[in-house]
């Protein structure tokens, strides 16, 4: 987690105050959260030591009450890992090599609150790194305790090999071999398990591996019981640690199966059955492979992602019972620009997957635009159908600067919704090493141009009404914030706020909408016109905790009812942030301001969440609302929500209404608002005959 997504526990010992106040300024005006501690004297540093953890401790190296020196001693002493950071006021040769001398690792000068924010933030991030490694040891030391479990009670004759000698087995394994105990086998050498018409090939194997050669998938020889006996085996072999050290796991399998059976049993483990495509876990084990491959420096790769646009629908069109043709065809259309070399997959239910290694920028550029072409245009003919398939494809180029497969899926992932969601029909590419400077200086651009949208009050609101079902009378607004472009067009904040976020200006953007939104409901409530306005904010703003004060102190210095502001977040946003979600809303409800949630319903928890959060207003994930009219599934769930909403005394609304069909359906449902294009566009000017 970033500076800007976390607060920093900062333990300050200074003698003065203000020099105090000096750093605390430096971090919060770079949009950092910061929660003090000053200590002016030893007395005070042991009594916070004992009561407090901290993240970083920032000592002036010309204190007097409480010598740099002594601090850091005190600091080390309380057994806590706190990152030391030394203030100068003077960055001279003598003061730098008494500040090293004392005990601090980082260094920064009093005057130049840049540096002293950036010198701060990395022994920060260095320590989070500490606190992450610690916690992935002791992840990794309670897995290897559950392995080892498994190991022992497998089936699988299993055993560890460190330079060719057995150093572990499990019981299945003694009782192949025919072995009462591992004593029996402790230091004994594999190779003395091998018959003598194998031994010579399994001895150069190996010879191979003490030199650093990865091992072969598996190896087919003959075995020696400790009778004597021979059996025909296959050994299969994987790396692995054993108490930290590197070793070799072998399983040895009776071969009992035909070669042609044991092929089809290892087909069927690694291909869809559907389609006849590599699975989704064979996919996910090889692009584990390729991070390893491309961290090791091996070559240029790229991971592609492929969705068929539009699937809800085109299924509506060709029945559910032609699921599988559709599939089959699509694979069947995926093959003829990607094979196996490319190790096409079915990733997901209809999205597919592939592998292109050797794969430049350009290459994996022309690739995927070559499998968008093959359905952009072109009739998808099947089952005597023929329809007009779409396909969106993301492309994520590997370099060693992103080789980790989470990341890598991640990223390919979230480019892919936003493909599919902005109509489809698209290829996007990612490439880490193609940011260059023409990239980073758009994005200084559009960073430069919100702060002076923000400072010059030139941010523009759009609205959208929101309109009751049951005919309630006040006038409900979504407020959507929008960008004037150079060429005077407005930009949507999907656009730029990507762009905001690493640059910790998403809660000053918030906070402009949500004085902007508050001033309109005054203006309008002294037209006479009671005025709800819906306000959406970003994760950074829920974990703001000075926004809910600040919220109060503006609706009681306008006069304005609290309730006709209501401020709207992801669910899932609030679901990971559950106990900051409960004090955010616990701090606006004093102003009576409210909460609502987008996308409920997405998830199988949106219940739990209300439990725990008092959201007046839900809004149901927009998927519900695709061809409404016609998805009977989709209509029960919508009816079966609104109702369960209505019973928790929540109100409901629907998002997205396409057309007249759908709104009949929700007419005769509980839900209580809509909102859609179809019933009314976002504009300029609240202006809507709410009638």
């Amino acid at each position: 987690m970033s500076p800007k997504e976390s607060v920093i526990r900062l333990l300050t010992i200074e003698d003065r105050q203000e020099d105090a106040e000096r750093v605390i300024s430096a971090l919060r005006n770079a949009g950092v959260a910061v929660r003090p501690v000053q200590a002016k004297n030893e007395a005070e540093l042991i009594e916070a030591l004992k009561k407090d953890a901290f993240d970083v401790a920032v000592i002036g190296a010309e204190n007097k009450a409480v010598a740099l020196g002594q601090a850091s001693k005190l600091i080390r002493n309380s057994g806590r890992d706190v990152p030391i950071v030394a203030v100068l006021s003077e960055l001279t040769e003598t003061a730098i090599l008494q500040a090293f001398s004392a005990g601090s690792p980082h260094l920064a000068p009093r005057d130049e609150p840049e540096m002293l924010h950036f010198v701060i933030t990395a022994a920060y991030t260095a320590l989070q790194n500490r606190r992450a490694v610690g916690r992935l040891k002791q992840a990794l030391k309670e897995t290897e305790k559950r392995c080892d479990a498994l190991i022992e009670s497998s089936r699988d004759p299993i055993s560890y090999v460190h330079e060719g000698m057995h150093i572990r087995a499990n019981q299945a394994y003694l009782e192949m071999f025919g072995f009462e105990s591992f004593e029996d086998v402790e230091g004994l050498s594999v190779l003395d398990l091998i018959a003598p018409s194998d031994a010579a090939e399994f001895k150069d194997l190996l010879k191979r591996l003490s030199k650093g050669e990865p091992p072969p998938e598996m190896m087919q020889l003959d075995a020696v019981r400790s009778d004597g006996s021979e059996f025909e085996a296959t050994m299969e072999f994987a790396q692995a640690s054993y108490e930290g050290e590197p070793c070799l796991q072998i399983i040895f399998r009776r071969r009992e199966l035909s070669a042609e059976v044991a092929l089809e049993l290892d087909s069927l483990r690694q291909r869809d059955q559907t389609t006849g495509l590599y699975n989704r876990q064979f996919f996910l084990s090889d692009v584990e492979k390729l991070a390893l491959e491309v961290s090791e420096g091996r070559g240029a790769c790229s991971v592609i992602l492929i969705e068929v646009d539009n699937y809800d629908k085109l299924l509506s069109d060709v029945g559910i019972g032609h699921t599988d043709d559709l599939l089959e065809a699509t694979s069947t259309r995926l093959r003829k620009v990607l094979g196996d070399d490319d190790l096409l997959s079915r990733f997901g239910e209809h999205t597919f997957s592939a592998v292109l290694r050797d794969s430049d920028h350009s290459s994996t550029t022309a690739k995927a635009e070559a499998v968008r072409d093959a359905f952009s245009g072109k009739l998808l003919e099947f089952a005597a159908k023929s329809l007009t398939v779409t396909v969106s494809v993301s492309a994520v180029q590997v370099t060693d600067r992103n080789a980790e497969a989470t990341q890598i899926l991640g990223r390919a992932s979230a480019m892919l919704q936003n493909l599919v969601s902005s109509g489809g029909n698209k290829v996007e590419l990612y490439d880490p090493s193609a940011r260059d400077r023409a990239e980073e200086e758009r994005i200084r651009a559009r960073v430069k141009a919100v702060e002076d949208a923000i400072t010059n009050n030139t941010l523009v609101l759009y609205f959208q009404p929101i309109i009751s079902l049951h005919g309630e009378g006040t006038q409900c607004y979504e407020a959507l914030l929008r960008l004037r472009g150079d060429d005077g067009e407005m930009v949507p904040p999907g656009v730029f706020l990507p762009d905001l976020e690493e640059h910790g200006l998403n809660i000053r953007l918030d906070r402009w909408v949500i004085g902007k939104a508050l001033a309109l409901i005054a203006e309008r409530q002294a037209k006479g016109h009671e005025t709800t306005l819906f306000v959406n904010i970003t994760t950074e703003t829920l974990l703001d905790e000075k926004l809910p004060a600040m919220v109060s102190a503006m609706v009681k210095k306008l006069g304005v009812d609290g309730k006709n502001l209501v401020l709207e977040i992801p669910e899932s946003k609030v679901f990971t942030n559950l106990k900051r979600a409960q004090q955010f809303c616990a701090g606006l409800s004093q102003a009576g301001v409210t909460l609502s949630l987008e996308h409920f319903g997405a998830s199988n928890h949106s219940f739990h969440v209300l439990e725990h959060v008092p959201a007046s207003y839900l809004r149901l994930d927009r998927s519900f609302m695709v061809d409404l009219a016609k998805n009977a599934e989709s209509q029960k769930k919508v009816r079966e929500m609104a109702d369960k909403i209505t019973s928790a005394g929540r109100k409901s609304i629907a998002e997205f209404v396409q057309d007249a069909a759908s709104m009949t359906v929700l007419f005769t449902s509980s839900v209580n608002y809509v909102q859609g294009n179809f019933l009314a566009p976002a504009g300029p000017e609240m202006n809507y005959d709410f009638g």
